[in-house]
């Protein structure tokens, strides 16, 4: 049994019939690897295969196989194997004829089979003899044979530094260098049936990244990435998604990356991409003329960039391009590549991935925004009094302008029942005692909800503000929808008046982003109306630039836009103002989770509608985020609701500790997975229990518990997992304390265990005593 720091966790027992299953709860503790490790491991020997870029690799069961390059004097066709286990090189076995010696050119693997595609060939060392390739080669691991596929038809242009991957049976290449010029076009071939395979060519459509080589692809989700790469003077950090199934692509919009968030990798070539569960990972290449080694790590599901922080241990690669990389099961390979001063590189790195469910924090409140369940207060918008429903705990977090019209509202409602009940009870006096008060005017167990009245917001831009609210995000305006940049205008304007700096910051960077030569006009003239300021003169900049200037005077829109307007634009055109540079800070406002944490942590005391129970100690809490994130609780408030607003808290049999609660709420409010180790056992089986949308806190209860016993917490994590049934945690635990007992018995806590305990640690300290040890003793008293 070891225990290292930060690892991978592995398989998880668990009796998901069971709701109290915490106590059938086993770890499995074995070999782990650190999360986010690099490591190095041996390079490839010179008598093996030479170092070398512009190179391929693949995996294929528990090897990486790196197919040609060039080690800066040859080019090479030379087939080398990596067993991935045994950590040895050795050149792989090959018959038949193979492909001619090559770089940059494709890889894949289906089935048992490598296929190789294209790439550059000839004596780079005399200069002669150098062409591009359209040619397809299958290379059968089981046997070694070699075999080019002579395909009849029309053929994809011969190409090089091109991208390539395998799709429902089928090979996909796309773009590359043909000799003279970049390309954008896209090809497919079946790989099923050598005898009746033929080369097609794919009516693309949709934003097609630009003519382009050097760049990497990777498949995740169905759909296939295209990250950078060389593309003369348009080269982006663009990342593009093409869609198999419509041939359709898109560009992946980052003007939701507000500022002070992760930034996309900056723009480069000769970089590689790998895909591992929802994550897309970019690693090196050239970055205007730097060779930077961060990991970037691109999320599909959220859209969200962030740079990967390596385990303090790692062991990590020098930036490098025409590199190569691959998968194997939860760990990227990187080989080779060209390093500093144009040296070839055959080093081996591996990196190992972490695997968590993700964060479901935002899609949960937005589910209770769409449902509209447990809503607790109704504003009443504009003057044609349109009513939109809303929870009082979730729009008092986030919003500032909100709570206080809230609280205003409330007050109102207190006092004028105060005033009716007062008046009730003088008629009753008056009567000479109580009524019968009529079934309908009895007092339910549900709250009226609050009324709260604003006349400046209209419904449709208060209900995308609300949509902010419960999910940090909005609907990006659809491309060529004036109306929808124009709604998003009257967001903005509502974003100013209520002080959502965030939304301001969103608003403003999709409006940005959205203005183009047919809608700048509409947007030009709404913000002017508007006095949306920063805006108007973004539009006005448009509208004169060079490009832009002739096209957007000579529509019918000009000829119909305001005086003012026209001479504003005209002015500005002979006299363009002085640029204003500031470098005072932008406020990008608060975030969901940092006002959801802001909320537990006392924010939301007043808003607070049920009280939770710990061992008959209260905690207030908010009805509806509960609902919101356990279906348990959300169960719980639709059928029976205890009517005294009370609920006992436990996790199937076993009442978690003071600590451990708040650990759940933390990660129920704002999603919050840091927790004391000990903490996490009494929370291993919460997911289940309490029916959170994933397994995500239990992954990382899992994880802490691998990774963070240690002498000075030992005691703590016994107690626990003595208290919660977790049997071989408990082992562990009794395990280390033996092999530690010098260390643990000068630790305070050994004096407040219970006598149990304590004779369990007798119990293994015995079982672990030699008879020589025994004998020594014994000859000391």
């Amino acid at each position: 049994m070891s225990c290292k720091s930060t690892k991978v966790a592995p398989s998880v027992d668990f009796d998901h019939s069971c709701s109290d299953s915490v106590e059938y709860l086993t770890l499995n503790f074995g070999p782990f690897e650190t999360v986010h490790r690099w490591r190095r491991l041996p390079p490839c020997d010179e008598f093996v295969g030479a170092r070398r870029s512009k190179h391929t690799v693949v995996a294929y069961r528990d090897a990486i196989y790196v197919f040609g390059g060039d080690n800066g004097k040859n080019m090479l066709n030379d087939l080398l194997r990596f067993d991935v286990k045994d950590c040895s090189w050795c050149r792989a076995f090959t018959t038949g004829t193979p492909p001619a010696p090559r770089y940059h050119h494709s890889a894949v693997v289906y089935g048992s089979s490598m296929f190789v595609f294209g790439g550059y060939t000839g004596d780079i060392y005399s200069n002669s003899n150098l062409k591009n390739k359209n040619d397809l080669f299958e290379y059968k691991f089981a046997t070694g044979q070699w075999t080019e596929w002579k395909v009849e038809g029309s053929l994809p242009v011969a190409r090089s530094a091109h991208g390539a991957t395998v799709y429902n049976d089928k090979l996909w290449i796309f773009a590359g260098y043909d000799g003279n010029a970049r390309l954008n076009d896209m090809w497919t071939i079946s790989l099923q049936d050598r005898e009746h395979a033929c080369w097609e060519e794919i009516d693309q459509s949709g934003e097609i990244p630009p003519s382009c080589c050097n760049f990497p692809v990777a498949v995740c989700q169905d759909k296939m990435f295209v990250f950078s790469g060389q593309s003369g003077a348009k080269i982006t950090n663009n990342l593009f998604q093409f869609e198999f199934k419509g041939h359709m692509w898109a560009r992946i919009p980052t003007e939701h990356l507000l500022r002070g968030s992760p930034p996309p990798p900056q723009r480069r070539y000769g970089h590689t991409m790998v895909a591992f569960d929802r994550h897309l990972y970019v690693f090196g290449g050239a970055a205007d003329n730097t060779l930077p080694n961060e990991l970037h790590c691109y999320d599909v599901d959220s859209q969200t960039w962030e740079v990967i922080h390596p385990s303090q241990d790692s062991e990590m690669p020098s930036g490098r391009l025409f590199h190569a990389a691959a998968v194997i099961q939860d760990a990227m390979y990187i080989f080779g590549g060209t390093v500093d001063n144009n040296v070839r590189s055959g080093e081996m790195y591996r990196f190992q991935f972490s695997s968590y469910p993700k964060c479901t924090l935002h899609e949960d409140y937005g589910k209770l925004w769409e449902n509209r369940q447990f809503c607790d207060v109704e504003f009443i918008l504009g003057e044609r009094e349109e009513r939109v429903l809303g929870h009082i705990a979730i729009v008092t977090a986030r919003c500032q302008w909100l709570r206080k019209k809230i609280l205003q509202a409330r007050d109102r409602q207190r006092q004028q029942r105060t005033k009716r009940e007062s008046s009730e009870e003088s008629d009753e006096g008056a009567a000479g005692g109580p009524r019968d008060v009529p079934a309908g005017n009895k007092p339910s167990g549900t709250q009226p909800l609050l009324e709260v009245s604003i006349r400046e917001a209209e419904a449709q831009p208060f209900e995308v503000l609300m949509q902010f609210l419960y999910t940090d995000k909005i609907q990006y305006p659809r491309r060529g929808h004036v109306q929808d940049v124009l709604l998003i205008m009257d967001v903005y304007k509502l974003a100013l008046s209520f002080k959502l700096s965030r939304l301001e910051q969103l608003c403003v960077q999709y409006i940005e982003a959205s203005v183009d030569l047919q809608n700048v006009l509409s947007v030009c003239e709404n913000a002017n109306k508007l006095q949306l300021d920063q805006l108007k003169e973004h539009c006005l900049n448009f509208v004169v630039k060079e490009s832009h200037f002739n096209q957007v005077i000579m529509t019918k829109e000009f000829e119909h836009l305001s005086t003012p307007l026209i001479v504003e634009i005209v002015r500005r055109k002979q006299q363009p103002p002085p640029r204003v540079y500031s470098d005072q800070p932008v406020d990008i406002g608060t975030s969901l989770v940092q006002d959801m944490k802001a909320c537990l942590e006392g924010g939301g005391l007043e808003f607070c509608d049920i009280i939770l129970l710990l061992d008959g100690h209260p905690r207030p809490a908010h009805k509806a985020i509960l609902a919101a994130r356990s279906s348990y609780f959300e169960a719980m408030f639709r059928s029976f609701m205890p009517e005294d607003g009370q609920v006992n808290i436990s996790i199937g049999e076993m009442v978690p500790s003071k600590q451990a609660f708040e650990s759940m709420l933390r990660y129920i409010y704002y999603g919050d997975v840091n927790m004391p180790p000990e903490d996490s056992l009494y929370l291993f089986a919460a997911p289940y229990y309490y029916g959170f949308s994933n397994n995500r806190l239990q992954a990382y209860c899992k994880q802490n518990l691998e990774m963070n016993v240690t002498v000075e917490n030992v005691l703590q994590i016994l107690e626990a997992a003595d208290k919660t049934q977790a049997l071989d945690m408990k082992k562990h635990c009794l395990h280390i304390i033996v092999h530690q007992f010098i260390k643990v018995s000068k630790l305070p806590n050994l004096r407040s265990l219970s006598q149990l305990l304590l004779l369990d640690i007798i119990e293994s300290l015995a079982t672990h005593i030699s008879d020589k040890q025994c004998a020594e003793m014994g000859s000391d008293i």
